[in-house]
């Protein structure tokens, strides 16, 4: 009895040992772990961005989720990538593996858009920065005075096409006689625009490859034209529309 008792016993002791190195490997990958992911929100506005969060860990991969939230476009751009065009309302994400401690630079690469504020700085394996304060104010909406008309309106009907591209007009006529007045208006471009006939009508801030038309009573005069969107016009986004009598 006692023979047979001792091997049981090593019995058993052979095979806990032989469970226990079964399940020393699985143990093991448990204690492993994927590079950790984080998904942070950025919300584009005029003139600045809120991150959701400014700071992660060295080894972490960013989802940024990117939503323009303001009224015209705006990109987002930081460690080499760059969104697409955002029109209002629309998002995109970008992915990006940070594997270095750094602060690394974050900004609308459209004209104007970081000088007046939408830049900044994410963190990683460090303190986020502070928000900084742009010396840039935002751009203010210029009123532009009224028309200089010489005449009452005349009898014409008269087609403008106008075709908004980055960053200026290309219009059908320039000069065109007075009465009514139909201006069917393209955006060619990239980037958001809108025809704005200065102290007369001013057109939808179209996207890419949307149009509309509209018709006006225009009399003998000098008519300004502009893009409302900021920093266009001084991109060059502007223009004068002469009626003759």
């Amino acid at each position: 009895m006692r023979r047979f008792g001792s091997l049981a016993g090593l019995l058993v002791l052979a095979i806990a040992g032989v469970l226990a190195g079964a399940l020393t490997p699985i143990g093991r990958a448990n204690h492993s772990s994927p590079s950790a992911i984080k998904t942070v929100t950025v919300s584009a506005t005029e003139f600045s961005f809120k991150l959701s969060a400014r700071s992660v860990p060295v080894g972490t991969t960013v989802n940024f989720k990117v939503v323009n939230k303001g009224k015209i476009s705006h990109n987002f751009s930081i460690a080499g990538k760059t969104t697409k065009l955002l029109l209002p309302g629309k998002t995109q994400t970008l992915t990006v593996k940070f594997a270095k401690k750094g602060l690394f630079p974050y900004k609308c690469t459209l004209t104007g858009h970081a000088a007046a504020g939408m830049k900044g700085k994410f963190a990683v394996g460090t303190a986020a920065p502070p928000p900084g304060t742009t010396s840039t104010p935002p751009p203010t909406t210029t009123t532009h005075p009224p028309p200089t008309t010489t005449g009452p309106v005349g009898t014409a009907n008269t087609t403008v096409t106008v075709s908004m591209i980055d960053y200026s007009f290309v219009l059908s006529q320039n000069s065109i006689p007075s009465g009514q007045v139909t201006f069917v208006i393209k955006n060619n471009g990239n980037d958001t625009h809108n025809f704005d006939l200065n102290g007369v009508k001013a057109g939808t801030i179209l996207g890419p490859g949307q149009s509309e038309s509209w018709t006006v009573a225009l009399a003998p005069g000098q008519y300004l034209y502009t893009c409302d969107v900021p920093f266009h016009v001084d991109k060059g986004m502007s223009g004068n529309l002469t009626i003759t009598p």
